[in-house]
C-alpha cells in the first residue's frame, strides 16, 4: 500500500485526493445521500465514480474522497457504500483498508513529533477525529 500511494503521490505531485482522482480519470460527484452514507465508489460503463454526500464539512470530503480513492485502487471491481454504521462499529476488511489507505495518503511525508498524540498529527492534516482508531 505504501509503494502505491508513493507512486500516485510522485506522479502527481501531491497528496490531495482530489487532484490525483481527476488525474486518474475518475470523476467527482456530490449529491444527498442520506444520513447513513458519506460516500460510494462505483463503475459504469468504464467511467469512474466517487460520489461525496454533499452536506459534508470539508475535512470529512477530503477525508471520504481519499477513502474513495482507496476502494478504486486497491478494490477494483468492487462498487462499495461507506457507511456510518460499517466504517464505526464493525469495519470489514475492505472498508479498513480504505481507511488505512486515506490516513497514508493524507498524511504522507508527516510524522508524530515528539510527544504529540495521533490526533494532533491527523488534526493537523485535517482528517476528522474519529478516523483516528484507522492510524497504525
Amino acid at each position: 500500500m505504501d509503494k502505491l500511494i508513493m507512486r500516485l503521490i510522485r506522479k502527481f505531485q501531491t497528496n490531495d485526493p482530489f487532484v490525483i482522482a481527476e488525474g486518474l480519470g475518475i470523476h467527482i460527484r456530490y449529491a444527498d445521500l442520506g444520513e447513513a452514507t458519506k460516500g460510494l465508489y462505483y463503475k459504469k460503463l468504464r467511467r469512474r465514480f466517487i460520489v461525496i454526500h454533499d452536506v459534508l464539512p470539508d475535512d470529512w470530503r477530503r477525508f471520504v474522497c481519499a477513502h474513495e480513492l482507496g476502494h478504486d485502487r486497491l478494490h477494483p471491481g468492487f462498487n462499495r457504500f461507506w457507511l456510518d454504521e460499517q466504517s464505526f462499529f464493525n469495519v470489514g476488511k475492505y472498508e479498513r483498508q480504505a481507511n488505512k489507505f486515506a490516513i497514508r495518503l493524507l498524511t504522507s511525508g508527516d510524522t508524530l513529533g515528539r510527544s504529540e498524540t495521533v490526533g494532533e498529527l491527523l488534526a493537523r492534516n485535517g482528517i476528522p477525529k474519529e478516523m483516528d482508531k484507522f492510524y497504525f
